[in-house]
């Protein structure tokens, strides 16, 4: 009720623009004292702090897409469609098509920080959906078909801003792009490591990476824990028949 109150008053003293930091500082204060209605779902309510509001956490995601889409200078058409669809699927048509439209209000009015944002993402979210995130944003990347250094690095330089490991960050690398030990770097262990080593390494990230960890309603982000968990699945089938191990 707030946010609108807020989106009012400030429509009143500074137009349209007002209008948007009226609604955002409305929602803040709706989320500080629980006057949000819970009648609603998004994408991220199961892993999200009470203290951030779903329009919050919705237009900063879609500003770390923003910024991963121009991250080698190549502003993809493939890799938009990829961002949009994913939207629509998750919060229907209408309500992607207006965060898209607020989005752009505010992308007019001041420049996107990486780091300000992973700032705000990582005092409201748990490490596991920091982990998903990461994952999405991967495949953001990979959507034209490759992954460039450029985004390489941008990524990683998000993954350091969300305080994400750097042994998780390799491992979600090596999902995306493949190498010769690419199944190692998913486990997270060298290649020197010893059969022993191996299978606790794969019931490790099998835990971090198992489905029943994402508890949440939302088809999208069930379908990337599932696919991580194949990856690690795969990475240590082929390590198995590699090494013969029973």
């Amino acid at each position: 009720m707030i946010k609108w109150l807020g989106a009012l008053v400030g429509f009143f003293i500074k137009g349209i623009g007002g209008a948007l930091l009226g609604f955002f500082a409305g929602s803040a204060i709706d989320s500080l004292f629980g006057s949000e209605s819970s009648g609603t779902r998004t994408v991220f309510n199961d892993f999200t702090r009470p203290n951030v509001s779903p329009a919050d956490f919705e237009l900063n995601l879609l500003s770390l897409c923003s910024i991963v889409i121009k991250a080698d200078g190549n502003v993809s058409r493939t890799e938009m469609d990829y961002v949009r669809q994913y939207f629509v699927a998750t919060y229907g048509k209408e309500k992607a098509n207006a965060i898209f439209r607020t989005f752009n209000e505010i992308n007019k009015k001041r420049e996107i920080s990486a780091q300000r944002i992973c700032a705000f993402l990582t005092q409201r979210t748990r490490y596991e959906v920091r982990l998903q995130l990461l994952h999405f944003l991967f495949g953001i990347a990979q959507a034209d078909g490759h992954v460039s250094n450029p985004e390489v690095q941008k990524l990683q330089e998000i993954a350091g801003y969300l305080r994400v490991g750097l042994n998780d960050f390799e491992s979600i690398k090596a999902m995306f792009i493949k190498s010769a030990d690419t199944s190692y770097k998913i486990l997270e262990i060298d290649k020197s490591a010893t059969d022993d080593e191996v299978k606790k390494a794969y019931r490790s990230m099998a835990k971090k990476y198992h489905p029943d960890r994402v508890n949440t309603q939302d088809e999208a982000i069930k379908k990337g824990a599932e696919e991580k968990f194949k990856q690690v699945q795969k990475a240590y089938e082929t390590i198995q028949k590699e090494r013969g191990i029973g």
